[in-house]
């Protein structure tokens, strides 16, 4: 059994259009909502032992964010083919990820992300800014995730369980 943890990036800004997609920062909804869901995980005990986020700033960000406001100690790895990707290119890196760990986080982008979310689980949720999927995958190797073998544990929306406190 292995533990995927999907993290859409952070809010962000659209204060500097000089700025290329690639290159937006979070704003401060953001940059407060990243940290809220890394402690939100620590809280839960939903620790991952790696993470591989898309190298854009703002998924950059939240990942490194989320990481050091949980205390994850996980090393924080950068693919550049989540930027853009599809379902199909996602659970393809999903399973490359060394069977070592037993749980991973992958920090990215919709509309890929909530396309994984549904390959994965048979569910279709809304996944907004920062949405995090607890997903519970019934592997015993990462390189046999395919579509509909995980099933969601848990899918928290940073917005309600802010509310929540």
């Amino acid at each position: 059994m292995k533990t995927l943890y999907v993290l859409r990036h952070a809010k962000s800004s659209w204060d500097h259009p000089e700025l290329s997609d690639f290159e937006r920062p979070l704003n401060d909804r953001g940059r407060k909502a990243a940290p809220f869901m890394g402690r939100l995980m620590a809280e839960r005990d939903l620790v991952p032992e790696v993470i591989v986020s898309s190298p854009a700033v703002r998924a950059k960000t939240t990942a490194r964010l989320a990481s050091e406001a949980g205390d994850f100690g996980a090393e924080i790895r950068f693919d550049e083919r989540i930027y853009g990707a599809g379902s199909n290119t996602l659970v393809y890196i999903v399973a490359e990820i060394d069977d070592s760990y037993s749980s991973a986080m992958i920090v990215g982008h919709n509309p890929g992300f909530e396309d994984l979310v549904a390959a994965l689980t048979g569910e279709s949720h809304r996944f907004p800014t920062a949405a995090l999927a607890v997903i519970d995958l019934d592997v015993p190797n990462w390189s046999e995730v395919t579509r509909g073998t995980g099933s969601l544990r848990e899918l928290f929306i940073p917005k309600k369980e802010m509310n929540r406190r």
